[in-house]
């Protein structure tokens, strides 16, 4: 039985929604006898975690119960972590390590140094997310191969710093180091601005809609894949916004700068420039990693062209039951200006759609690969 570098540890999760239920899961599942404690205003999501093995004990009193953790993640929205900082602070244990799982790292600290809590405290966010949340969306292999931000203050013991660097590196996540306002400039750019321009896509679309609903119709597809951030948590993203809202400002006025100057280029029907628009992002597009997680889980998917005949789709999926492939979900697509194949198969992970790829071509089916 696997007890990690450090023998049994005691953990305590405040908040067991997608990240901390998550975390949660991979950690029964890496270190089955870790002892593992749990606080939620939902009621149901604790009860489920308890009958599911995932946590020992329902903690009903935050102020008293948490003592004997070794580690604490606060895993709520931004603000109310900050709350529970102070809630937490007068009973812990002398040992006891503070860490959370917030996309934004400079209010918390701000908040840890004023109440003197920076010896016992490592800011945390792990690059991953979900359009779901919720305990019920969460899995234990969530975090595995993705990046996790630690920013450690200037006060906590360096060798408690790389107690939980290796901890968190046990769960199969490659940790990256951070100072709190560098991570924050980092998260607004690559998650938190993107949000909001998925967000603002689909309100540009809702606009345009007519009552019949024809827009919506026709941009499914492609349209929700790119915008699919935008079903993520109101809650949550009202207080990344507002607490990132420095970085957040900077860069959408940029990026109106941007879109004002491509404006005036369509306007003058300036072709190079728009050339040289369209060519510099997919340059750069084309050569972001396809081998990490980031902050949405990847989807695995195949997609190819059946005939509009009876019985073609369950040709199809005979041919992967022999091989025992399960599907995760299967749509049919209307919209091909993004995608080329007309069925959409989804699986669970990467080698289940390679071998899907490769079982259907065997049969000649037009397979076609997402760049």
């Amino acid at each position: 039985m696997n007890q990690g570098k450090h023998g049994t540890l005691c953990i305590g999760f405040v908040g067991l929604g997608l990240i901390g239920g998550s975390i949660a899961k991979s950690i029964r599942r890496v270190f089955p006898n870790y002892k593992l404690l749990g606080y939620d205003t939902d009621t149901e999501a604790l009860k489920r975690a308890k009958d599911e093995g995932t946590l020992d004990i329902i903690v009903k009193d935050v102020r008293t119960e948490f003592y004997n953790c070794n580690y604490i993640f606060l895993c709520t929205p931004v603000g109310h972590n900050m709350a529970y900082l102070s809630i937490l602070k007068e009973s812990l244990n002398p040992d006891c390590i503070i860490t959370d799982v917030g996309s934004v790292k400079s209010p918390i600290h701000e908040m840890v140094k004023t109440l003197g809590m920076e010896k016992r405290f490592i800011g945390g966010h792990p690059m991953v997310g979900s359009e779901k949340s919720g305990y019920s969306a969460c899995n234990d292999r969530l975090i595995e191969n993705a990046y996790y931000f630690l920013t450690p203050t200037a006060k906590v013991p360096e060798e408690k710093f790389y107690e939980l660097d290796s901890f968190i590196e046990e769960l199969g996540a490659m940790t990256v180091h951070l100072d709190a306002e560098r991570h924050d400039e980092i998260t607004a750019a690559i998650s938190h601005v993107p949000h909001l321009i998925a967000c603002e896509l689909v309100h540009n679309v809702r606009k345009t809609d007519d009552k019949d609903g024809m827009l919506k119709q026709l941009c499914a597809g492609g349209f929700k894949d790119i915008t699919r951030i935008a079903s993520s948590s109101p809650e949550v993203w009202e207080q990344i916004a507002v607490s990132n809202r420095k970085n957040i400002s900077r860069i959408l006025s940029n990026m109106i700068t941007d879109l004002q100057e491509l404006l005036a280029a369509v306007d003058a029907t300036e072709n190079e420039y728009i050339n040289r628009y369209f060519k510099l992002a997919g340059d750069y597009r084309d050569s972001v990693p396809d081998n990490a997680v980031g902050l949405m889980q990847k989807t695995y998917e195949v997609f190819l062209d059946i005939p509009d005949e009876p019985g073609e789709l369950s040709k199809v999926l005979g041919h992967l039951e022999k091989d025992n492939i399960s599907i995760k979900n299967i749509g049919i697509i209307h919209n091909r200006e993004y995608e080329e194949g007309c069925l959409k198969l989804v699986l669970y992970d990467n080698e289940s759609a390679i071998k899907t790829a490769q079982i259907l071509e065997k049969q000649n089916y037009m397979i076609y690969k997402r760049k």
